[in-house]
């Protein structure tokens, strides 16, 4: 997007929003896709009884980082305001997360499954808020309302189910694997906002 007149950091920063949205998007759906099949194969066949191995330890310990991580960029690209409250939030629960994490890994996958859960559905609540907030400024939000509201459906089914003989690392795997798919709709839908914005 080239503009050569800014009226104020306000505008500057509702202008590039978009584009930088869609540029830290696909990085997460990079990541979610690695870290999918890094599970798959290596850990997809743990379930809840099992103890994690070390890969599959250091791959639940970073999912919560990395989310940490995104937020925080994606915090900068949205500005100043209730927004960046709520992402504080996010923050904090996705570092206690990781501490929760890495005392889970030190039991079993029904464990961490548990705090996995648990996880899911307030960053999935959050994740509803925040797009809920941002349709106005930045538009083509609606994957993000789905994704979030899937999360929180996601999370309190792993959590529920986390105990079962049947549950296993596959199963955050396909929970990851539909946030990449909802991050991708979302580079589409905010690609072709911009490109109606600009005609």
């Amino acid at each position: 997007m080239t503009q050569t007149t800014v009226t104020s950091p306000a505008s500057a920063t509702t202008a590039t929003t978009p584009s930088g949205l869609r540029s830290l998007h696909l990085i997460r759906v990079v990541f979610s896709l690695i870290w999918v099949a890094l599970v798959f194969t290596t850990s997809a066949s743990l379930v809840s009884t099992d103890r994690p191995t070390v890969i599959a330890a250091v791959l639940l310990v970073v999912y919560p980082l990395w989310d940490v991580v995104a937020t925080l960029l994606e915090r900068r690209l949205a500005g100043t305001g209730s927004t960046n409250r709520v992402s504080t939030v996010n923050m904090a629960l996705g570092l206690a997360t990781a501490a929760a994490m890495i005392i889970a890994v030190f039991a079993t996958i029904g464990t961490v499954l548990l705090v996995f859960g648990v996880w899911a559905l307030l960053s999935g609540a959050i994740q509803l808020v925040v797009a809920i907030r941002r349709r106005r400024s930045v538009g083509a939000q609606w994957p993000m309302v789905i994704s979030g509201g899937q999360s929180v459906l996601a999370g309190a089914t792993i959590a529920a189910t986390s105990a079962s003989a049947t549950s296993g690392l596959s199963t955050v795997a396909g929970y990851s694997a539909f946030g990449a798919f909802w991050f991708l709709v979302s580079v589409v839908a905010l690609s072709v906002r911009a490109r109606r914005e600009k005609r």
